[in-house]
């Protein structure tokens, strides 16, 4: 991954990995102490909608079952309100010890593009965007996404295979 961000001329020193070291909740613990820091340094600002750490981009995946970030359908770690960062350890996909932001952090971003691919999440896509109601009655945690200033889809051809189009 370092050698993603080198490829870029991404200063190490602007790199805030994760302490794998770490138990998940201590990990968690960690990092958003981390956030904290850069808060109080002035390097990462805060939302004035939220109070949240205010990311300029968030870029989000989503899995079959709705799931963003480690945020998945069946976990209350989901509703998570007051913490930045926050762990499980069951996760449902592999590997089960998993730390995420919050939404209230992901929300708190500027913009986030979420960039699905393959057939296998037409179906969300269709939940996600609104076009079906969720299957279970339940919205998805990627229903829950919502930038301060926009969202952006970016589907392939797969993924976007059950929205309708208009005309």
């Amino acid at each position: 991954m370092i050698g993603f961000f080198w490829r870029f001329q991404i200063p190490s020193s602007t790199i805030y990995a994760i302490n794998d070291k770490e138990s998940p909740e201590g990990a968690a613990a960690d990092y958003e102490a981390r956030l904290k820091q850069l808060v109080e340094s002035k390097v990462l600002p805060l939302s004035a909608i939220s109070g949240f750490p205010k990311f300029d981009l968030m870029l989000l995946g989503m899995g079959p079952d709705g799931h963003v970030a480690s945020l998945f359908p069946s976990r209350t770690h989901r509703h998570e309100k007051e913490r930045l960062v926050t762990f499980i350890t069951d996760s449902p996909k592999p590997p089960p010890p998993r730390i995420t932001f919050t939404f209230p952090v992901i929300n708190s971003a500027s913009e986030i593009a979420m960039v699905v691919t393959g057939a296998e999440l037409a179906n969300m896509v269709d939940v996600a965007l609104g076009s079906v109601p969720p299957p279970d009655g339940i919205p998805p945690p990627c229903t829950e996404v919502s930038a301060e200033e926009e969202l952006t889809w970016f589907l392939d051809k797969d993924a976007a295979s059950k929205l309708q189009t208009s005309g």
